[in-house]
């Protein structure tokens, strides 16, 4: 037997988890101490603990297992929720360990002492428990783990008092066996078949691991054999595209345009996916976006293998022979002169290299990327899952930690990044091929959008000061510098082509901040087409209705 800690430790790396994201206190101590014990844990210190959520989150996505948080007590848990929130909308397995106050010295309520299970149910709630025994701890753990893996993953949260974690007694578990999540029974299959059988217009709405190559073979076997459309959850934990991959069309952000966007379909097939909901609710309009005309039906839920069902779907249809469509080569024209939120979007798509994980947060300035990206080189796609900013910067450590062996490039707004900017610290640290853009349009653009579209009236001056960080204007680059990671300001076309070819070829984390113009002040004009030519699905005639309803 050994110290709760120790047993710990190994009880962890046994089942897999072997990555750990830091941001520790005194009630920690015991659990760092074993950290030398374990060559096999790798430990990777962050200074904010969002950005020790967040960076779990992003390799969780690419390395499709958990590591592991470290966090002090209920204030860090508090510190990082926005990220573990967004880690449970993308149903991303994370092991949240929070240190908590040895047993005996909970009943003085010193001055960091809460609530700390309250506050976890927030983000964990399918698993949340307190180590109350060093003879009981390494169980506790493996449950946790064996929670946090399961279908649908989640955030399974273990506190760790500080006396448990130093006493004597504790045993490591092996860990515990994973049941197989089950496929669509038959029964299922077979009403979805005859539904397809039909002939009705009907889209199959992808989300989750249906989004990975695998079930998109299958799904796009299906498009081809059986005329079915193949849409995305609007922020995809993970999506596989580009050239070579069967295409899928995202449900639309904006709330009109995703309601014209299911007006042509009959029939809504689920695949590990929700019915589509309106982000947020606006006077006037449906929060519930599919059409009374539709039908709704379910393949196959989060809690089952989604693949399997398509799979089993394919065969009842006889689609197993039919070739899928495939997402041909394509970049868009060289950009040229100013910069402007497309120009940079078409520069990506323009440079982009081959098996790029692409860590979208570039909110209302990445509007035009899914389009000017469909045909780059083969890559994965992690969004914004649960919608709280701050996600992008520590996604792309967690990514590049899980995948050190591919380019990470992280797009973020510059409201987004100074949520959790302290995650270039942890890039140069780790020396990280991480290539972050920054938009710097000094605006929160998307809340000026919103301010609209929510009907609020008689916004003055005040209003609109609420919305501009343009006083004064932030210089990332120099802030990138400061923080160890090479930074850079663009605001030209062949600046930003020079500064990207330069990243990709050097090792290690580089920033380029674009210098470019409010993003949404063209959105009647110049964005609404292109918007329009990311979703080929939406019938032609419907684009007057579209435009009067967006951009009256």
């Amino acid at each position: 037997m050994s110290n709760g800690a120790h047993a710990l430790m190994n009880t962890l790396v046994e089942a897999g988890i072997d990555v750990c994201f830091t941001n520790p206190g005194t009630s920690e101590m015991h659990f760092v101490a074993a950290l030398d014990s374990e060559p096999r844990m790798r430990a990777v210190l962050t200074l904010f603990e969002g950005v020790a959520t967040g960076a779990a989150d992003g390799y969780a996505r690419m390395a499709d297992k958990p590591a592991a948080t470290l966090l002090h007590l209920g204030c860090g848990l508090g510190n990082g929720l926005a990220n573990l929130h967004n880690a449970r909308k993308g149903k991303v397995p994370v092991l949240n360990i929070v240190g908590d106050h040895a047993t005996d010295h909970v009943p003085y309520d010193a001055q960091l002492q809460s609530d700390i299970e309250t506050v976890a149910r927030n983000v964990s709630p399918g698993f949340v428990r307190t180590a109350r025994s060093p003879e009981t701890l390494c169980r506790d753990a493996a449950e946790a783990i064996a929670a946090a893996r399961g279908l649908p993953g989640q955030v399974a949260t273990l506190i760790l008092p500080a006396d448990v974690s130093w006493s004597e007694g504790a045993t490591p578990c092996p860990p515990l066996p994973q049941p197989q999540p089950p496929a669509a029974d038959s029964a299922t299959v077979e009403t979805v078949a005859e539904a397809i059988r039909t002939g009705a217009k009907t889209a199959l709405l992808l989300g989750g691991r249906a989004l990975r190559a695998p079930a998109l073979e299958a799904a796009g076997r299906l498009a081809a054999h059986c005329g079915v459309t193949l849409l995305a959850e609007t922020f995809p934990t993970r999506l596989e595209r580009g050239a070579g991959l069967p295409p899928v069309e995202r449900i639309a952000y904006l709330a009109e345009l995703a309601t014209l966007q299911l007006s042509a379909f009959d029939q809504l097939i689920l695949v590990d996916a929700k019915a589509p909901v309106s982000f947020f609710a606006y006077p006037g309009k449906p929060s519930y976006l599919v059409p009374d005309t539709c039908t709704l039906h379910t393949l196959a839920t989060p809690e089952q293998d989604s693949l399997a069902s398509l799979e089993a779907l394919v065969q009842a249809l006889g689609a197993g022979t039919a070739e899928p469509p495939r997402q041909p080569a394509a970049r868009p024209a060289r950009p040229r002169g100013k910069l402007t939120a497309e120009k940079v979007c078409k520069a990506i798509g323009y440079r982009m290299p081959e098996h790029c994980i692409l860590v979208d947060e570039a909110i209302t300035s990445g509007l035009m990327l899914n389009a000017l990206t469909a045909g780059a080189p083969r890559h994965d796609l992690l969004t914004l899952t649960g919608g709280a900013i701050g996600q992008g910067l520590p996604n792309a450590v967690g990514a590049a930690i899980a995948c050190p062996d591919r380019p990470v490039l992280a797009l973020v707004g510059d409201g987004s990044a100074m949520y959790t900017i302290q995650a270039l610290w942890t890039m140069a640290r780790e020396n990280l091929n991480v290539t972050t853009v920054i938009f710097n349009n000094a605006a929160y653009s998307i809340l000026n959008v919103e301010l609209e579209r929510v009907g609020a009236e008689g916004a003055g001056d005040k209003a609109r000061a609420q919305l501009d960080i343009s006083r004064p204007v932030t210089h990332y680059a120099q802030l990138a510098r400061s923080l160890g990671v090479h930074g850079t300001r663009v605001s030209t076309t062949d600046a930003l082509l020079k500064a990207l070819d330069y990243a990709w070829s050097m090792p290690g984390p580089h920033l380029i901040e674009v210098m470019i113009p409010e993003s949404l002040t063209g959105l009647k004009r110049k964005m609404l087409p292109w918007l329009l030519r990311s979703l080929p699905s939406l019938p032609r005639p419907l684009t007057r209705a579209l435009k009067r309803k967006i951009a009256p």
